[in-house]
């Protein structure tokens, strides 16, 4: 007994060294099998969500929420995976542990990450619950395009000058969302200015006909096409012109064929024989001018008068 407490620092720590090595034999085949179900779940999860982004995501009506979910899919596998090699290599208390530090780094992380966590959050809500989908054009503040992607943490919008947008969920999920194309249906509105000696009602009925006319405007009983007056301007009678488009194609529907309708309108206007005129403006001499020239052109050649007070 007097020899084994009189035992030297170097035995001790020697046989402890061989204690520990003779434990770490017989749990590195555990260890070994361990890392190889962490290596084989993440080839799994990744196999199933290729296979599922091949079958699901072509065939799916909603392509935001399938790639949503083949995101969530992997990450659950791959964690699953993790602890089921912490429970193989039998560290069942290290699973535990990871599990508590887990929560409790969330905590923390949550305080010191708070966009982040916010913004995850948005993401997962409007996974499930949106007011967009892929190629829709929406308006966020004075953000306009259309919607290419939804991750966890951002929103990607494709605007109509080619910038590519990353709005973050919180933002999405808290501000107001204008969606240009939720129904297929957008209304298009300008104005038009005749002369105040021109015809009203042969002015509407003019440009009624151009609406009627057009194929690519939409007409059916939901959608009505007309024009109003709309007010007495200065110098014109503003005609407000109204027509329903077909917002598959925003760009084209809503741009270039309101482009069209305006330069129709404003050539038959003028061929009918109706004014357009510009703004009128007044000028008014106080008497610090004798006279102001004045150059008048007319079919015979220009004519210069003078104007005095």
């Amino acid at each position: 007994m007097f020899a084994l407490l009189q035992e030297s620092p170097e035995t001790t720590i020697l046989k402890s060294l061989d204690n520990y090595y003779e434990k770490l034999l017989s749990v590195l085949p555990r260890i070994a099998l361990g890392i190889f179900v962490i290596i084989a779940g993440i080839l799994i999860a990744q196999l199933i969500t290729n296979f599922y982004k091949r079958r699901i995501l072509k065939k799916a009506e909603d392509p935001l929420m399938a790639r949503f979910l083949a995101q969530a899919i992997k990450i659950i596998l791959v964690i699953i995976a993790i602890m089921l090699a912490l429970q193989v290599a039998g560290l069942n208390g290290v699973a535990t542990g990871l599990l508590t530090a887990v929560g409790g780094g969330a905590i923390i992380l949550g305080f010191a990450f708070q966009d982040i966590g916010k913004n995850f959050l948005a993401g997962i809500i409007l996974a499930f619950n949106r007011p967009f989908n892929i190629d829709d054009t929406i308006k966020i503040d004075d953000i306009f395009g259309k919607v290419k992607e939804l991750s966890f943490r951002y929103s990607h919008i494709k605007t109509f000058d080619g910038r590519d947008i990353y709005i973050p969920n919180s933002d999405v999920l808290t501000k107001p969302v204008a969606n240009y194309t939720a129904d297929g249906f957008y209304r298009v509105e300008f104005v038009v200015g005749i002369g105040y000696e021109d015809e009203i009602e042969g002015a509407k009925a003019l440009i009624q006909n151009i609406l009627d006319l057009n194929t690519e405007i939409v007409h059916d009983a939901l959608h009505e096409n007309f024009v109003i007056e709309d007010e007495l301007a200065a110098s014109t009678v503003n005609l407000k012109v109204f027509f329903w488009v077909d917002t598959k194609d925003y760009r084209r529907a809503s741009l270039v064929l309101r482009g069209i309708i305006i330069k129709e309108i404003k050539e038959k206007l003028a061929a009918a024989g109706f004014n357009l005129p510009a703004d009128i403006k007044e000028l008014k001499i106080y008497g610090t001018e004798d006279a102001i020239p004045v150059k008048i052109r007319h079919e015979g050649g220009l004519k210069k008068d003078r104007i005095s007070d």
